[in-house]
């Protein structure tokens, strides 16, 4: 079972860890990143923050759940968007939050990037997660 903790002496952060220990008898699976793409390949929500994050969301939940696992089950995430503009990154992460991924609470970075993959893509989440 991971051990997430907010660490005393540190800024309290908004819905995540500061760490995360998972002990070594226990099965880790690294995600790669979620992307806003439909079944087909298919750029969902372009332009759109929000509708973007939340089929990264769906994304990164139906691959958790090949391998058994929920967003529960999640101790670590990167969540990029392209975006310089803070309230952009605000915007995602509110999706994030109500998309049950800070239920663990899990740790996480937020991060404005240049570019990312696919054309029009504005968000994407890599995470690793512990496996039941």
């Amino acid at each position: 079972m991971a051990h997430r903790m907010t660490v005393p002496g540190l800024f309290p952060p908004p819905d995540y860890a500061h760490t995360a220990i998972v002990e070594t008898d226990r099965r880790l699976a690294f995600l790669a990143g979620a992307v806003p793409l439909d079944e087909d390949g298919k750029l969902v929500g372009p332009g759109d923050f929000v509708a973007q994050t939340e089929q990264v969301l769906v994304n990164l939940e139906t691959a958790l759940a090949a391998i058994g696992c929920g967003l529960t089950h999640v101790v670590s995430t990167a969540v990029y968007v392209t975006t310089p503009d803070p309230a952009d990154l605000s915007r995602v992460w509110e999706v994030v939050r109500a998309g049950g991924l800070t239920l663990g609470p899990h740790t996480s970075t937020l991060l404005g990037v240049s570019c990312l993959g696919y054309t029009g893509q504005l968000v994407e989440i890599t995470a690793v997660a512990e496996v039941p």
